[in-house]
C-alpha cells in the first residue's frame, strides 16, 4: 500500500490538523473497509443528506443509531432466539455490526426511520449566523470615527 507523507502540510498551515488525521484515517482503513451492511449516500439537498442502511432481519430494537465526537455511529446487536430452526441455506446475515460516519462540523443528525428493511437517518448542516457571509455596507469615503465625531 502506498503512504503518503503529509509532513510539509503540518509545516505550511495551522489548523488543518483534522484534514491531515482524517486523509490519515482515509487512506489507512481502505484495505480493511467492512462491507457488511451495504449502505447508499443520497444527497437529498443543498445541505441536506440521508443515509440508508440495509438492515434486513433486524427491528428496532435491535439498532442502535448514536452521534459521539463528531461521528455518527449506527450498530446492531440481533437478540438471541431461542426457537431451534434448521436451516437448510443460511444466506441472509444477521450478524452483529458496527458503522462509523465521520460528520462534517455543523452537520446534525435530524432523525431516523426504519422502513421496510431500510434503516434511514436524515442529516442537515446548519451553519451558525455567525459563520454566514454577510453583505458589508460600503460608505462614501467617511470613517465610523469621522461620523462619531460629527454626531458629538
Amino acid at each position: 500500500m502506498r503512504r503518503i507523507d503529509l509532513a510539509p502540510l503540518h509545516r505550511a498551515t495551522v489548523g488543518f490538523d483534522q484534514i491531515a488525521d482524517m486523509m490519515d484515517r482515509i487512506l489507512a482503513d481502505t484495505a480493511q473497509t467492512p462491507s457488511y451492511p451495504p449502505y447508499n449516500i443520497e444527497k437529498t439537498a443543498d445541505d441536506a443528506w440521508r443515509i440508508s442502511i440495509a438492515v434486513a432481519g433486524f427491528s428496532e430494537d435491535d439498532l442502535s443509531v448514536e452521534v459521539r465526537e463528531d461521528a455518527l455511529i449506527v450498530s446492531a446487536r440481533k437478540s438471541e432466539e431461542t426457537d431451534e430452526r434448521t436451516y437448510l441455506h443460511r444466506g441472509i446475515a444477521n450478524r452483529a455490526f458496527e458503522r462509523r460516519f465521520t460528520l462534517a462540523d455543523h452537520v446534525r443528525v435530524t432523525g431516523a426511520s426504519h422502513v421496510n428493511g431500510m434503516l434511514n437517518i436524515d442529516l442537515l448542516r446548519e451553519v451558525p449566523e455567525a459563520l454566514k457571509p454577510r453583505r458589508i455596507e460600503i460608505t462614501n469615503g467617511e470613517t465610523y470615527e469621522t461620523k462619531a465625531v460629527e454626531a458629538s
